[in-house]
């Protein structure tokens, strides 16, 4: 990594940047020539996540750097640390300002009732309570003008006969793994799909209080990057529907575009409309929206019920142990 002497020069953080859609993501902005940008990656494996900045970096453009930063966010004390690190180096000048944090990393698993390390059912602990305290952790450097982007996802509102819809509970309830009664009858495969999307539900409650409490200027904004083949996401799924979402469904993506949905994009396509999001300037005084890509849509009809969100915000910090704004 170089020294930053570009006074124009800007951080991106990218949480699950070392693959899919943050991969995708890091290399649109690194190959941007519109001002320097400074990624870091931030992933959970440290061996992945260098090779993956590494590779990164051999494709930069001119005065574009990228490092590795390890991020576990299946553990609060990591996400701690991690901020706490982050902070420091910002505050000294050793990163140059923070330009954006994109919450982008998450799981979504299969048969398995998963615990975080700090004893939270694993979909709901990484994919909104990680982002949480890590964003929270993080408020203090996010001064205008700078954004979070929250990649959430279209699974939570897939429309009649599209697929499951989200079980919201109680947050505290959903932190132990206990969906709400449209997940009463879910066997272990269907359980695991519906708490993913009960959680990209969170992801947009969350991001909705966040813009109401952000200062001018700093805005957040939700990210839907479409039905994406070619992504890890699935690894925690059962063998043959692993192979089958691995191997198989890629090569049908034209049919699948045809007989199930439009919104069928690579890793690639879904990453430049994420570094779109993140880095446009026309975007830069625009705040709580949810972008289906490059549009600027409605999120579903639940996802606008405040009393839900309040809640979820004000549950949050007694689960997480973080202080966040009122």
């Amino acid at each position: 990594m170089s020294d930053h002497t570009t006074g124009d020069a800007r951080t991106v953080v990218i949480t699950g940047g070392n693959s899919g859609l943050g991969y995708a993501c890091a290399q649109v902005l690194l190959g941007s020539t519109d001002r320097p940008w400074h990624v870091v990656v931030a992933s959970r494996d440290a061996g992945r996540t260098r090779a993956a900045a590494d590779a990164l970096a051999a494709g930069a453009a001119p005065g574009n750097t990228v490092e590795a930063m390890v991020l576990d966010l299946a553990s609060l004390a990591a996400v701690r640390s991690f901020a706490a690190e982050l902070t420091e180096r910002l505050g000294s000048g050793a990163l140059p300002g923070l330009h954006a944090l994109v919450c982008n990393a998450g799981v979504q698993m299969g048969t398995a009732d998963a615990k975080t390390v700090d004893g939270f059912e694993s979909t709901f602990g990484v994919n909104h309570l990680g982002h949480f305290a890590l964003v929270n952790e993080l408020l203090p450097v996010l001064k205008a003008p700078s954004r979070v982007v929250v990649v959430s996802s279209d699974t939570h509102d897939p429309g009649p006969g599209q697929g499951l819809a989200p079980a919201w509970n109680d947050p505290r309830a959903l932190a132990r793994g206990e969906l709400g009664p449209a997940g009463a009858k879910d066997n272990a495969l269907l359980r695991g799909q519906r708490r993913y999307c009960t959680s990209k539900l969170a992801n947009i409650y969350f991001t909705y209080a966040l813009a109401r409490r952000l200062p001018e200027g700093v805005t957040a904004n939700a990210f839907n990057p479409g039905m994406m083949l070619d992504t890890g996401l699935g690894r925690s799924l059962p063998a043959p529907v692993r192979f089958v979402a691995t191997h198989v469904l890629p090569r049908f993506t034209w049919l699948l575009r045809r007989i199930v949905t439009d919104n069928i994009h690579s890793t690639q396509e879904s990453g430049r409309a994420l570094a779109w999001v993140t880095t446009a300037p026309e975007l830069a005084g625009t705040t709580g929206r949810y972008f289906d890509g490059y549009r600027d849509i409605r999120s579903s009809d639940e996802s606008y019920e405040t009393a839900r969100a309040e809640q979820l915000w004000n549950d949050s910090p007694a689960l997480t142990g973080v202080t966040s704004s009122s």
